[in-house]
């Protein structure tokens, strides 16, 4: 087994839920500490609090990984008798770093929302609101006959030419490609200031925003001409499109009284609030941990007949039983369901890779409401 550091250990998290798939306003990444040192023990939590930084501390973790951001503010002091000022001192003095992945672990595949969706067995899911999409190109480039072959594996080689399950896809077709090389030209095919016609093919690949540049450099070393002819055509279409919340159905349509106690089982709530008759029937779900009071429209326009969601106000609930969206409300906490799922997930690919290093789900209880 590998010994790793916390750069390790992030970049693992990071293939999964890239910092990208963020809302711009969300503070996600390091926010307190370094990730140079080894690390072999990670405390994965919901929030970060003191009581929460003693318990990575009692249990050996250098590195906490929590979906609430510690810091939603930039601090301009640090005032170590104060709650935030204390978690910064202790972790400083106990060399504990702190890293939060928020609305990029809601996004995620496989993240805050599929996990909540799973609890709530629903099936035929999708994203509720589209957040991310990253830009698409098409490379066409021009290449001798007897070069083709070694510049498409190149371009694939590169990551180039992926389309969903398939990898390198691409297109071609033959042609004359026709130039003159001048007195300052050291040309692969023909002489300097004769015209020249040679059999070339045009070669199509899609290329993603983000090994573009990865692509053009794997092109022009692959290339055996000293100015090979391109072009990079931005598409409307994008690739790794991602979305806030998730849509289902229930296997099998329920009351939302029997929906609703299935919530509060599944997710381990003491208590859930609803809006709507609950012997109303329910089957098309929408789901989005935390607070999604904003997306009540996002929910009944994808056809939910009940919307999961925490943080639920008055008068968004007066809206969703205006327009007939039911909705099931079991609080923000309802989100620790990440400590389990992101826990088993890392420690997976932390076998999968041989690092040496263990991921630790949280016992600290962290909601703030008491239930009466």
């Amino acid at each position: 087994m590998k010994r790793v550091n916390g750069h390790e250990v992030i970049e693992q998290f990071e293939a999964w839920a890239p910092k990208r798939y963020a809302e711009d306003w969300d503070p996600v990444g390091l926010h307190i500490g370094e990730l140079g040192r080894p690390v072999d023990r990670v405390l994965v939590s919901l929030d970060v609090d003191e009581r929460v930084v003693d318990e990575a501390i009692e249990r050996g973790a250098q590195l906490i990984i929590a979906h609430h951001p510690l810091f939603f503010r930039p601090l301009k002091r640090i005032w170590t008798d104060t709650p935030e000022g204390r978690i910064i001192a202790k972790c400083i003095e106990h060399r504990i770093s702190v890293y939060a992945a928020h609305t990029n672990l809601d996004v995620a595949p496989g993240g805050v929302n599929d996990l909540l969706a799973d609890r709530l067995q629903l099936v035929d899911r999708k994203p509720l609101q589209s957040s991310y999409g990253e830009a698409l190109y098409k490379l066409v480039v021009f290449a001798p006959v007897e070069a083709a072959e070694t510049v498409r594996e190149a371009l694939a080689k590169a990551g180039a030419g992926t389309i969903g399950a398939y990898e390198a896809c691409s297109y071609e077709m033959t042609g004359t490609g026709r130039f003159t090389p001048t007195e300052e030209a050291n040309p692969h095919i023909g002489s300097r200031g004769t015209p020249e016609a040679v059999e070339e093919v045009r070669i199509e690949v899609l290329v993603p925003e983000l090994k573009k540049a990865r692509v053009l450099k794997a092109l022009l070393r692959a290339h055996p001409y000293e100015e090979p002819a391109f072009d990079v055509i931005l598409l409307d279409q994008q690739t790794d499109e991602q979305g806030l919340g998730r849509i289902g159905r229930l296997e099998e349509p329920m009351t939302l009284r029997q929906f609703a106690q299935r919530t509060k089982e599944q997710l381990d709530v003491p208590a859930v609030r609803i809006v709507g008759s609950p012997e109303e029937v329910v089957q098309r779900v929408a789901v989005l941990g935390g607070s999604g009071s904003k997306y009540v429209h996002a929910a009944k326009r994808a056809g939910a007949d009940v919307y999961v969601t925490g943080d639920m106000d008055f008068h968004t609930a007066q809206a969703c039983e205006a327009m007939g969206l039911a909705v099931v409300d079991p609080g923000h906490h309802a989100e620790k369901v990440m400590i389990e799922g992101v826990a088993a997930r890392m420690n997976e690919d932390a076998r999968t890779n041989g690092y040496d290093v263990t991921f630790l789900e949280s016992t600290t209880h962290t909601e703030t409401f008491t239930f009466i």
